[in-house]
């Protein structure tokens, strides 16, 4: 989430609707003087609760910075302040503005919960953000407000932690909400009903979300096929697919085989390109409960030659441990 860009259309959108109507021109230029300093346009509570909202997560990101030089204590202490510090932070937003959902699914997230315990107050935050946000006719792609975008988030975070916490029909439902109200599918809510369709062997449905997208390719995508397949005991195919993930997807094999840690998501999935290794990681990272479903998954996977060399290549070639 960019949660100042997203306050700067708010506050550009805002003075529009003040001033009257504008040539593209003319918003254009507003649009520039709000994007220089935004603050000094900052009128309404909501507006000001967005603005806390992004200032902690910068204080957050920039707490992140010299972690990964951390030993292991050091490092989940130094985790622990910062989740404890961004919950404190939106609480905050929330004081100034109640209905500001996106600090309300921060603050619920920073509590960094087991998802089978998060999951309830996430389906109420849902709940209580639909009945605020949704109401009359909605656009024909949710996201082209920026009003109801944290609906959205909220949305698929429920399905991710749906899929993490094992209920994998719910989490295909609910990603499926998100894709209705959202066609463009920013939030790549896509990603995490193939992963639930792979794991409920529900071919029929992968494919058809595939091609509802074109099929334009993922390494979420292309490792849910995989598994799709291996769990359908189609061998021969499977191993096809697991071929295309590893020439695909840079680093794809590795990070199979040698899954990193994946911090939680604040408020959504990171931004990372299509086949890249980053993507790689959080493919990997959210696929695990289907994984650990899966106990000989990663040991077949293993044991195709090209798969474990590709891996071992990837490893030398950026000297990564192996």
């Amino acid at each position: 989430m960019n949660a100042r860009a997203e306050l700067i259309e708010r506050v550009a959108l805002r003075r529009r609707d003040q001033l009257g109507p504008l040539s593209d021109a003319a918003f254009q230029e507003l649009f520039d003087d709000v994007q220089a300093d935004v603050e000094r346009f900052v009128e309404t509570p909501e507006e000001e609760a967005l603005l806390l909202v992004a200032k902690a997560l910068d204080r957050h990101e920039e707490a992140r910075k010299d972690e990964d030089l951390m030993d292991d204590d050091a490092f989940f202490s130094s985790r622990a302040k910062r989740m404890a510090r961004l919950g404190r932070d939106c609480d905050t937003a929330l004081s100034v503005d109640p209905t500001c959902f996106d600090a309300a699914l921060l603050s619920t997230l920073s509590k960094d919960m087991d998802p089978d315990f998060a999951l309830k107050p996430l389906l109420e935050l849902e709940h209580r953000a639909i009945g605020t946000l949704a109401k009359g006719a909605l656009p024909p792609d949710a996201w082209s407000d920026p009003k109801l975008r944290p609906l959205l988030r909220i949305k698929a975070a429920v399905a991710r932690t749906c899929l993490d916490s094992s209920r994998y029909r719910m989490a295909a439902k609910k990603a499926e909400e998100v894709i209705t109200l959202s066609p463009s599918d920013v939030t790549g809510v896509r990603h995490t009903c193939a992963l639930a369709y792979a794991r409920l062997e529900d071919e029929t449905a992968f494919d058809a979300l595939d091609v509802r997208f074109s099929r334009q390719g993922s390494t979420f995508e292309h490792l849910a096929r995989t598994i799709l397949l291996y769990k359908l005991g189609r061998m021969g195919a499977a191993r096809r697919a697991l071929g295309g993930f590893s020439r695909l997807c840079e680093g794809g094999a590795y990070a199979l085989i040698k899954p990193v840690m994946v911090d939680t998501y604040l408020p959504d999935r990171p931004e990372a390109p299509a086949l890249s290794f980053a993507e790689a990681t959080l493919a990997v990272h959210e696929a695990d409960p289907i994984i650990c479903d899966v106990p000989d998954f990663v040991a077949w996977a293993q044991g195709q030659r090209d798969t474990y060399f590709a891996a071992q290549d990837f490893a030398r070639r950026k000297g990564y441990d192996w």
